[in-house]
Parts: C-alpha cells; structure tokens; sequence
C-alpha cells in the first residue's frame, strides 16, 4: 500500500515540475510521509523512477491483454487489440505520459531503464510480429512489425508532447495505426 502512494505522488511529482526538480523530499511531502520512508523503499529517485515504470509497464501489459482476451482470434483483430491495449486510456494521464517521457530520456543513461525500454520494446514487436506471421513470410512479418512499433511509439511521443493530451487523440492515433495496418494487411488477404 505505502509502495502504490509513493509511486502516485511521484508520477504527480514529475508531472507537476520535472524529475530534475523531483526531490525525495518533494516526493515525500506530496505523499505525506517521511523522507526516510521513501528512501527506505526506493532509495533513491532513481529507483522511483524504475518503480513507476515497472508500474506503468505492468499497466500497458494488462490493458494489452484485457484487449487482446476479448478480440477474436484472427490476425487483424489481434493487431488491433495490440493497438488499442498500446492507446488504452489508462495510459494517457497526464503524469503517466510525462513519466514515459522522463523514462525514455533516462533510458538512454540508466541500465535498468534501458533494461525495461528493451523488454518493453521486443514484447511490442514480437506479439505484432507474430500476429503478422500468421497472414505473410517471417521476414515480410518481420518488417511489418518494426514499422507499427515504430508508428506506435512515434505517435506516443508525440501525444506526450501535445500540450493538453485528450483522448480525442488517442482516437486519432488509433486510426492511423488501423490505416497502416489495412495497407499491410491488403497484399497479405489479397493472396488468400
């Protein structure tokens, strides 16, 4: 329970001023504990940061296959319940998308980080990859999934980036992966 609160002040914390200005002792206020507390669980911002990832990481994970559990099981529907688990609207609070910002930034850096960006990374493409398997060749499969990774994370960074993200976005960005997939998809049923 303490872990939970000190990980939602912190994702309000960076939210309202940035990690570089997102002191334990900053942290521990919005949570109304000590200082102490929050070293003692996390050591340091650090490893809060890594907390809230993990966090939002296990979030993205259920959103995921909350969507993909209740879509048929043909390749498209799979692709797009991969889409919409990726722009669930669990996932465009304002601190959350703050917080994958800081996250990509200090990946760069971090080896933990930069651990979780790769884990996050390869599941994205493996389960587009594999759905695409199903309907063209592996490399063809291959590629495809690379490019709506890529759209994916690219559409992500710049709803992160709008200055008031709504979910009207999250729309929108759905629509664009739907287009992209449905030219992917079009040579593939074509063939069938």
């Amino acid at each position: 329970m303490r872990q939970a609160q000190l990980i939602k002040a912190t994702l309000t914390v960076i939210d309202r001023v940035g990690l570089a200005e997102a002191s334990l002792a900053v942290i521990a206020k919005e949570a109304g504990v000590s200082t102490g507390i929050v070293s003692h669980y996390f050591g340091d911002k650090n490893g809060l940061l890594d907390a809230c990832m993990r966090q939002i990481l296990a979030d993205l994970y259920l959103a995921v296959e909350r969507q993909r559990r209740q879509a048929p099981d043909t390749p498209e529907a799979q692709l797009r319940a991969i889409i919409d688990g990726n722009f669930d609207i669990s996932q465009i609070d304002a601190p959350v998308l703050k917080t994958w910002l800081v996250f990509w930034t200090n990946s760069l850096h971090q080896h933990n980080l930069q651990r979780l960006q790769t884990i996050n990374d390869r599941r994205l493409w493996s389960n587009l990859t594999a759905q695409f398997a199903r309907v063209m060749p592996r490399e063809q499969a291959r590629a495809a999934g690379s490019c709506m990774a890529a759209l994916i994370d690219g559409l992500w960074l710049r709803m992160t980036l709008a200055p008031q993200p709504m979910a009207d976005g999250l729309e929108r960005a759905r629509s664009i992966c739907y287009q992209n997939l449905a030219l992917w998809l079009q040579p593939a049923q074509n063939m069938h």
